[in-house]
């Protein structure tokens, strides 16, 4: 929930692999409000954002006036259409809250400015600005991913630390502090600096046990700060992962 202050606990995520799904760089389409996005709210939040080019969009948003902790990802299917960006069904994931429904309005140029407003159901409206991210255009490589990350993981039920490593192919294992198991993949995308990734958790102590979340995941190069989100198929939760890499 973008109104709602959150404090979450940290995370360490180690990744290992190696480059496959390597593309040639992608320029996003002229009409387009596709791409990477950075800004800031009027709640004094900071956005991390991605609108891919089949339309869909994450958008990260951090806790109040604290960039290094993330408070939920807002995830829907969006339209573009000469400077406007609209999304009827978009979810707020909000770590440690429940799902709220969650409409976007915003007028683009397209890699410029995506400057608009989401509004929850129940809570109100609250207001952005972005800047396009021109890392879009990099060309994505899983190898550029190697490394140590600490920080945040989060979910409806709240947040846990986390153990991730993952191997030279993009698979991945992992372990949460209360014993919960998960493995997974992350794929380059065929467009956009941006991948795609599954993520499979076992079964209890999880508190996702049994269930296999499709998403993305984007690595800042500039700040190291891993994003992932992963909305679970009816879309009433999502894994969330947030770290800065150490290694």
């Amino acid at each position: 929930m973008l109104r709602q202050r959150l404090t979450v606990f940290g995370i360490a995520i180690a990744l290992s692999a190696s480059g496959c799904g390597e593309q040639a760089p992608v320029v996003t389409p002229a009409t387009s409000a596709e791409g990477l996005w950075i800004g800031t709210t009027s709640t004094n939040r900071t956005l991390t954002a991605a609108v891919l080019d089949d339309g869909t969009s994450y958008f990260f948003y951090s806790v109040s006036a604290n960039p290094n902790q993330i408070a939920g990802v807002l995830q829907g299917l969006g339209a573009s259409d000469k400077g406007s960006f609209t999304s009827s069904n978009t979810k707020d994931f909000g770590i440690g809250i429940a799902v709220l429904n969650t409409t976007i309005s915003a007028t683009y140029a397209a890699r410029q400015f995506l400057n608009g407003s989401f509004t929850d159901s129940g809570a109100g409206t609250v207001t952005f600005t972005s800047t396009y991210n021109t890392a879009y255009d990099t060309t994505p490589s899983v190898a550029g991913l190697a490394g140590v990350y600490t920080g945040q993981a989060g979910s409806s039920g709240g947040a846990q630390t986390a153990n991730v490593t993952a191997a030279t192919d993009g698979t991945f294992t992992g372990t949460e502090q209360n014993g919960c198991t998960f493995t997974g993949k992350t794929t380059a995308r065929t467009r956009g600096n941006v991948f795609d990734q599954s993520v499979t958790f076992g079964g209890a102590p999880c508190f996702f046990a049994g269930s296999t979340f499709q998403g993305i995941a984007y690595f800042d190069t500039v700040t190291r700060r891993l994003y992932t989100a992963a909305p679970n198929s009816p879309r009433t939760d999502a894994a969330i992962f947030f770290g800065t890499k150490i290694l």
